[in-house]
């Protein structure tokens, strides 16, 4: 929760009107727990969810390991919970499953990605967009922590999130 690309994002949810909520994984940081391979980090998220956000407008971001998860929280809340903005930042679908968006919820979706990623590489998040015709936004020379790119990263988020 303190990686620099979640506080990008958060501060821009902030910055239009969100309230955003950051915790760690099971395992990570103080939290208590082990890594589940997605399984148990989904049920936390959904937790986290229930309790901070019960009810009314939501929105859902996740970086790398955690846009994997939001990834299979939307598609556990979709449709029964309307989404309003969806942001996922260096998918990690070179290493994981990342479950397919439902075709409603892409006008509400960004999905960031370094051109130069070593840690999920560009192809990946391309072969999992694809046959869901989901637009990925490229940031040319980016890597996974957008070094340099915070900013950029931060506006077109901010854009997305008040379009």
């Amino acid at each position: 929760m303190d990686n620099k690309v979640v506080q990008t994002m958060a501060r821009a949810f902030v910055q239009c009107g969100w309230a955003a909520v950051r915790f760690n994984f099971r395992g990570v940081g103080a939290s208590q727990g082990t890594y589940d391979e997605g399984r148990g980090e989904l049920e936390d998220m959904l937790a986290v969810i229930a309790q901070a956000a019960p009810g009314g407008a939501l929105a859902l971001a996740g970086f790398s390991f955690g846009s994997f998860v939001t990834s299979h929280a939307i598609a556990s809340l979709w449709p029964s919970r309307e989404i309003s903005k969806i942001v996922l930042v260096g998918t990690a679908a070179s290493r994981f499953d990342v479950a397919s968006l439902a075709t409603e919820t892409h006008e509400r979706t960004l999905v960031v990605h370094g051109e130069q990623d070593d840690t999920v590489p560009l192809a990946a998040v391309m072969d999992w967009a694809r046959p869901q015709s989901l637009p990925v936004t490229v940031i040319p020379g980016g890597g996974h922590f957008f070094h340099g790119q915070l900013p950029l990263l931060k506006s077109l988020v901010v854009r997305h999130l008040q379009a």
